[in-house]
């Protein structure tokens, strides 16, 4: 890709970048959220058509109007943001736009028998153990990620971009995409990975080419670089620890939950959180971690157990509840449950909180504008205007307007479910400040991660779940990643 430029209303996304990819190599791209990172991959799919520049490939220039025509020349893409459609099946959506057809009387139709055997055959060779009939809206979050990269897995690949593939998978999963990779670039496909864990880049990649503000800053080999190096060179400056520490007095009781149950979900979870404390929740994917925090918010319903805010039983049938008493839910899946896309900056801020900016009936739209920019920029959200569209953001954008969003409504006690996924380490540097100013002023936080080393770093205390239940509560000292992992995996310490 050869001095690639793009531009939206406001905003030079690309300027002049270079980027090339070998046969058989990994090419590790990084970059803050709004580098241009995912705009360069979205031109090199098609999904985006470039300003000014050439695209090569095998030496030949080439012109890329939309995904059909990448998928034709061998480029398969898996985005950050999960492009599943989730009223169908795995199946459908690994073969959209592809169906595996037969004739009947005349008629072309899905041949649905070697349709559901390709996908398991699929599958078999990824490691995969999924039902090809499942519909998507009942997966996971990592299952999804899984059908995602098995969807450009599914024809004749060339070029593999992997846009945070691992954001929300589990360690074993990880492993399982790594061994799935190592085949690749056996076969001699070209990968382009893209990923905020920079702690990935030696396991993984060959070169290194980091993005800021939409310029190429440079290029290098992995086994040249260091995490520290990498960091640098992505922020253009050095960067404070990672997680910093703060001088906080934990006080009185803010939120307690006795014997929270769902049938078959969750079993007896007991838990509490202090004014001025950061409450971790450890787990693998499955344990049941999101859908207690769900459960405590009123957004699924439960079987038995109380809630008690300011140490008073509470009832929440709904999240419009707990945020009116002062409990909040920054949700895993931002797209689908914290945001509404077409809507702006200011209206999605704003959202749960109209209310503060309304007199009369009537909104107070300066009043309105002004708290909301007070948010833009103690979140530093990158955007054109206010009145932008959320759709158009970066990932960590939309993750920092689902939190300004909470911010606005002044809430007690904030539950964080993966606060930092698919953000960049610089933007990672920045939530783990706010939440530590937030905790410094007496709100109370309760935050689920599925990275150790973050939970280690930002939390007091610390509980494990495994398969709905509370196996252990850890204080920060006592706490390690070995310890966390085999409660996690087993129930139990490791002896």
């Amino acid at each position: 890709m050869e001095n690639i430029s793009k531009a939206f209303p406001g905003v030079q996304a690309l300027d002049t970048v270079n980027f090339d990819l070998e046969a058989g190599e990994v090419h590790v791209l990084l970059g803050e959220n709004g580098a241009g990172k995912s705009t360069l991959i979205k031109i090199l799919s098609g999904a985006y058509q470039k300003d000014k520049g050439t695209i090569y490939l095998n030496g030949e220039p080439v012109e890329i109007h939309n995904p059909r025509r990448a998928r034709e020349l061998g480029v398969a893409t898996t985005y950050q943001e999960l492009d599943l459609i989730p009223y169908l099946s795995v199946a459908e959506n690994i073969f959209l736009g592809n169906e595996r057809l037969q004739k009947k009387l005349g008629l072309k139709v899905i041949d649905w028998s070697r349709t559901h055997s390709e996908v398991l055959r699929l599958f078999s060779d990824l490691g995969i153990s999924l039902n090809p009939k499942a519909i998507v809206d009942h997966l996971s979050v990592s299952e999804q990620q899984l059908v995602t990269i098995a969807k450009a897995l599914s024809g004749q690949v060339k070029i593999l971009v992997l846009d945070e593939p691992t954001a929300s998978l589990t360690d074993a999963e990880i492993k399982l995409l790594f061994s799935v990779v190592k085949k690749l670039k056996e076969q001699d496909v070209g990968i382009i990975y893209i990923s905020h864990r920079l702690e990935e880049v030696s396991k993984i990649g060959d070169r290194v080419t980091v993005l800021r503000d939409g310029r190429r800053i440079g290029m290098v080999e992995v086994k040249e670089s260091n995490v520290q190096s990498l960091i640098k060179m992505i922020v253009g400056r050095e960067l404070a620890d990672i997680f910093p520490s703060r001088k906080h007095e934990i006080k009185g009781e803010v939120l307690r939950v006795e014997g929270l149950s769902r049938q078959g979900i969750l079993h007896g979870i007991d838990l509490h959180v202090r004014k001025g404390e950061i409450l971790g929740i450890a787990g693998l994917v499955g344990s049941g971690r999101t859908e207690m925090a769900r459960a405590i918010v009123g957004a699924d319903p439960i079987s038995s157990g109380k809630v008690f805010v300011d140490e008073k039983e509470v009832k929440f049938h709904s999240p419009n509840e707990a945020i009116r008493h002062g409990v909040a839910l920054l949700p895993e899946d931002r797209r689908r449950d914290g945001l509404i896309l077409p809507r702006s900056v200011r209206e999605n801020i704003t959202l749960a909180s109209i209310r503060r900016f309304l007199r009369h009936g009537l909104l107070m739209v300066r009043r309105e504008r002004n708290e909301v920019q007070k948010y833009v920029r103690q979140l530093d959200i990158r955007i054109p205007s206010l009145n932008s569209a959320v759709q158009n953001l970066s990932g960590g954008n939309k993750q920092k307007v689902v939190l300004a969003k909470w911010l606005c409504c002044q809430v007690k006690v904030l539950i964080f479910d993966e606060p930092t996924r698919g953000i960049d380490v610089g933007a990672k540097v920045e939530v783990h400040r706010l939440m530590n100013q937030l905790v410094e002023e007496g709100m109370g936080i309760i935050m689920i991660s599925s990275e150790l080393p973050e939970i280690l770093g930002m939390c007091d205390r610390i509980i494990v779940m495994r398969e709905g239940h509370v196996v252990s509560h850890l204080h920060r000292q006592e706490a390690t990643q070995e310890k966390i992992l085999s409660l996690a995996m087993l129930g139990v310490e490791n002896v």
